[in-house]
């Protein structure tokens, strides 16, 4: 496959994304690609900063995103997508979950969060989705699943077909556990969108 991207996924510690990339990593490698991918953690354990990288093509020799050189930036959490704006693209693409985490450093005072996340998002990113995914994951009756939901999002912009998708979240995720991410996976998917790398 010829196809190439360079992804950056960013949150909170807790909210799976070592498992969003491992799974949209392993998608890549089912549709023929070449893929890397590196996870950042800062404090993870206390909800901290994490960030992911991902990178797909015929040959990749690097597992790491150059700042403004993604393709498409996921953000968990909203504050955390504008704290990692540097990494996306000019026409890159920012899926960002509404969600908001305050962080114990701005609970503990040591840190401010943005007064008006969103508008800052539309005013920093030239192309941006925002997904309701707690509505979402409240609907399907598990909010851990709003990685699964950020991922079927992405998905609508990846060139990975989509029995390399089924076969991945099969092969990644327990089965106690497969049939929600399944059906998290669907509804992002449902939120399709213009752009396709």
């Amino acid at each position: 496959m010829n196809a190439k991207g360079d992804i950056v996924i960013v949150g909170v510690g807790g909210q799976g994304i070592v498992l969003a990339s491992t799974l949209i990593s392993d998608a890549a490698l089912r549709a023929g690609c070449d893929v890397k991918s590196n996870e950042v953690h800062g404090m993870a354990q206390r909800g901290g900063s994490v960030m992911a990288h991902v990178r797909f093509a015929r040959e990749v020799h690097s597992p790491l995103v150059e700042k403004g050189r993604a393709d498409l930036l996921i953000a968990m959490e909203i504050a955390e997508g504008l704290r990692h704006a540097e990494y996306l693209s000019r026409d890159g693409l920012a899926i960002v979950s509404t969600q908001r985490i305050i962080p114990v450093t701005v609970s503990s005072g040591g840190a401010t969060y943005p007064r008006d996340p969103e508008g800052a998002a539309r005013s920093l990113f030239n192309r941006l989705f925002f997904a309701d995914c707690m509505r979402i994951a409240g609907e399907l009756g598990n909010p851990r699943v709003v990685n699964s939901i950020l991922v079927g999002c992405a998905s609508n912009h990846l060139p990975f077909p989509a029995a390399a998708w089924d076969a991945t979240f099969r092969a990644v995720l327990p089965a106690r556990i497969l049939d929600v991410n399944l059906k998290a996976f669907e509804k992002g998917r449902g939120l399709r969108q213009e752009h396709r790398l």
